[in-house]
Parts: structure tokens; C-alpha cells; sequence
């Protein structure tokens, strides 16, 4: 008699709930008016974030590491050495990108009454957007951040103290007044950690942007300033700028701050006492 195999039926196979898996997605649609409001009333501090198109993240680390990775080891290259602070170029690292967004968002942000810090939390998430977007897509003999950090040794960890934009620009606006000229190189985005202003450190970028000037081969720098901001406006003309024009008068009949032009020449005789041996 022949034998049968009886084959017992596999159990049912039980499947183990998944974690949701969550894609990145737009979380700041309100932030594009915030950064509208904020540009009208901050003026040319506020210029860095007046672009075309903005990139919204809602997983900020792992977008600036893709920027790049901290080296182990690389010797930091100063344009400038003065008043205990050194400005050098923004490395493509993510922890630096993250503090000098950081730096730029507390100097400019302005409160928002009762949802302040609901408010704030956005605007550094495009401040942070709009800096990545610009060191990735802009040539790096076009535009630098530039930032200020102690150079005492008895400092442990390199705290970014301030920061500033430099681009080489062809306004019209501009060109009109530099005899000729094809390019030249604007400032903005100036700013400093509440905690060490009035200590020179805007002083040293200012120079800093003048050391950049002669490294590029650029014989003109410009910025803009509000033109009741008394405060800004002599450390500029300090450091040698001139107002060249204003906004018009129309601009104060909408609510909005006058600007000044201020342009300077670049001199490499006003940077002898603070450049790097």
C-alpha cells in the first residue's frame, strides 16, 4: 500500500506594524510673508534674505550636512587679525553654516508679540535655507559669508561672534557711481551676537570685506545703510566709505525706512596694521 506525504498547512505569515514613515515636507508656508514683512522693515541688513526662491526644511541638520563635513584637522586662514577677533571664510560644514544662520536670525529678527517664539523658530529655519542655497550655488570667487571668532588661545571652542555677506554685483544703481567700473563687491547681511556688540567686531569685518576686495581683484566696495541709523553710518565712514545717494523721498511716504548708498575704493594701505603675518 502505498504511503501518502500529508503536508501541514504553514501557519499564516503575521506582519509587525511599521513606523509611519514620515517625508520632508513644506512645514513653513507662512514663513515667505514673515520674510516679505521682515525685508521691508529691516532694509539692507535683511537684503541677504530678498530672493527668488527659498528652500523650506523641516529637518535642518540633515539638509546642512549635506553642505559638507567638519575636517578633522585644517589650518584656519585669517583675512584679518585685529582687537582680539579674527574673520575668516565660512567653511561648507554644517555646525559652522548652523551658527552663522544663527547669528544672522538674532540680529535680525523682530518680535511678533504673542506667538514670538512660534514666529522665530521659522524665520532661522529660512534664514538657515536661504545661506545653504547660496554657498551651494554660488561660485566661491562670486560670494562669501565671512565670519568673526576669537583668536585667544585660551579659547576652547571657536564661537561664530559675527557674520557678513560679500558678492560681486553689476547694479546699475551702483555702477553709476564708480567711474566706469563693470563690477564690484556688496556688502550685507552684517551682523553680531547681541553679547559682543560694541566690542569691534563689525569694525573687523568691514576690514575684512577690504582684505576680500584685494584678494578678488575688485577696486570698489558698496553697502547700504538706513539713513537714521547714525550709529552704522559712522562705523562706515570710519572705515572710509562715502553716502553717494538716497532712496527717494516717496519711500518715507509708504512707511518705509531712506536708505543711503555708501561706497568706498579699496585700499590696501588701510589694512597693514591687522593683516596676518
Amino acid at each position: 500500500m502505498a504511503s501518502t506525504l500529508s503536508l501541514s498547512p504553514k501557519p499564516p505569515i503575521q506582519l509587525l506594524p511599521q513606523k509611519k514613515q514620515f517625508k520632508s515636507q513644506n512645514l513653513f508656508p507662512l514663513t515667505r510673508s514673515l520674510i516679505s514683512f521682515y525685508s521691508d522693515k529691516k532694509g539692507n541688513q535683511t537684503e541677504l534674505l530678498k530672493k527668488k526662491h527659498f528652500c523650506c526644511v523641516s529637518t535642518p541638520k540633515q539638509e546642512v550636512d549635506v553642505v559638507g563635513k567638519r575636517e578633522n584637522e585644517r589650518e584656519i586662514e585669517y583675512l584679518v587679525r585685529e582687537f582680539g577677533w579674527g574673520v575668516r571664510k565660512l567653511h561648507r560644514v554644517g555646525e559652522e553654516v548652523r551658527m552663522a544662520a544663527y547669528v544672522q536670525a538674532e540680529a535680525f529678527y523682530e518680535p511678533m508679540g504673542f506667538f514670538n517664539g512660534f514666529f522665530y523658530e521659522f524665520f532661522k529655519a529660512e534664514v538657515l535655507a536661504d545661506l545653504m542655497i547660496r554657498m551651494r550655488n554660488s561660485a566661491t570667487d562670486r560670494y562669501a559669508c565671512l565670519v568673526a571668532e576669537s583668536i585667544n588661545e585660551s579659547t576652547a571652542l571657536q564661537e561664530i561672534v559675527g557674520v557678513v555677506d560679500i558678492t560681486v554685483q553689476r547694479d546699475e544703481d551702483v555702477l553709476v557711481h564708480l567711474n566706469g567700473t563693470e563690477e564690484y563687491l556688496y556688502i550685507s547681511g552684517i551682523a553680531v551676537l547681541k553679547k559682543f556688540r560694541r566690542q569691534k567686531v563689525g569694525t573687523v569685518l568691514i576690514k575684512a570685506c577690504d582684505a576680500l576686495s584685494h584678494q578678488w581683484r575688485y577696486n570698489y566696495l558698496a553697502l547700504r545703510a538706513y539713513e537714521d541709523d547714525l550709529g552704522a553710518r559712522r562705523l562706515y565712514s570710519s572705515a572710509g566709505y562715502s553716502v553717494v545717494a538716497r532712496d527717494p523721498l516717496w519711500w518715507a511716504m509708504l512707511g518705509m525706512r531712506r536708505r543711503v548708498l555708501m561706497i568706498k575704493q579699496s585700499n590696501l594701505q588701510d589694512l597693514q596694521s591687522c593683516l596676518p603675518t
